[in-house]
């Protein structure tokens, strides 16, 4: 036997230093989970939608594309149908966000009869030119966003939004 005896009073501080430890593990391991499991997780597909719309039929006026793809929120999974205005300056394909930089209301082109071949924004009378740049003297602040564009077997692919490069 051993002349190292532990006392009473060692053996619950051995004890209870143990079971704090084992529950402050307990209770930290879901917090460090939850803060590091999101960068751990693989992302799946491309940062690119397929759409219907064929390049080829694209002109100099803005038509609206429907586009949809799928957004993960934790364990939910839904279908998100969003749309962008494109058009063809050249050979260059410009697709624009239809989303207000002033309360994010959405424009549609020459929206508003008095204005043509303009975007006009129905909820306070915003309005942007041709290229997205927003019109001095109305409500909006800033540009329209621009998508990023690519074409795969001759139809359009939208990518993320992007400040506007254009003006």
């Amino acid at each position: 036997m051993s002349n190292n005896r532990v006392t009473r009073r060692q053996f619950l501080n051995y004890t209870l230093t143990g079971v704090g430890g084992f529950m402050a593990a307990g209770m930290l391991m879901p917090m460090v989970r939850f803060a590091v499991d999101p960068v751990l997780q693989k992302k799946e597909g491309g940062d690119f939608v397929l759409t219907k719309q064929k390049v080829s039929e694209l002109t100099k006026t803005p038509v609206k594309v429907d586009f949809t793809f799928e957004q993960v929120d934790a364990w939910y999974k839904s279908d998100v149908t969003s749309t962008a205005w494109v058009y063809k300056e050249g050979d260059k394909v410009i697709a624009l966000s239809p989303v207000c930089k002033h309360l994010g209301c959405t424009v549609n082109w020459e929206g508003d009869p008095a204005h043509k071949n303009q975007f006009f924004c129905p909820c306070h009378g915003g309005r942007y030119e041709k290229n997205g740049e927003n019109i001095k003297g109305t409500p909006p602040l800033g540009p329209l966003d621009e998508f990023e564009v690519k074409e795969k077997d001759g139809l359009l692919m939208i990518g993320k939004t992007r400040p506007n490069t254009l003006v």
